[in-house]
């Protein structure tokens, strides 16, 4: 009843679901904003903005946003319009009807029906690493 351990970090294996109460921070239509953002946990754009924005979490890009710049972040999930480049560790989820101008950099990447994409992907390779008992050599490998 009085636990005090915090919960364990999720590892994101399956689809990311979006809960307005995991926002904590929005960027709502009609707004516009230009320089740096930084974040450490969910955020949702739904506005204009130029320039850099950096986090190991999740951004969420909402269908009226419209983004210039550069996104390095852990997961993205986009429905808006973007042009530029878009690093993300662990996944892109591009949603209709987004359009994407640029370079994507992600080990795994998701396309809907209807997105409009313009650009170079580089999807680096997933480093595994394998026990003993299912090589005999206890080395890592690499998937490809």
């Amino acid at each position: 009843m009085f636990n005090n351990k915090k919960p364990e970090q999720a590892v994101m294996k399956k689809p990311i679901a979006i809960d307005k109460a995991d926002i904590k921070a929005f960027l709502g239509p009609g707004s516009r904003f230009e320089g740096k953002m930084s974040f450490d946990e969910m955020v949702r754009l739904d506005g204009v903005f130029n320039g850099d924005i950096v986090s190991s979490d999740i951004l969420v890009v909402g269908e009226s946003a419209e983004i210039e710049g550069s996104i390095k972040v852990g997961a993205l999930i986009l429905s808006g319009h973007f042009k530029g480049e878009i690093k993300a560790t662990t996944s892109v989820e591009l949603r209709a009807p987004a359009q994407v101008e640029g370079s994507i950099e992600t080990p795994l990447l998701k396309i809907a029906e209807k997105v409009i994409f313009n650009g170079e992907i580089k999807m680096p390779e997933v480093v595994k690493e394998v026990s003993d008992k299912t090589t005999g050599l206890g080395e890592k490998q690499t998937s490809k």
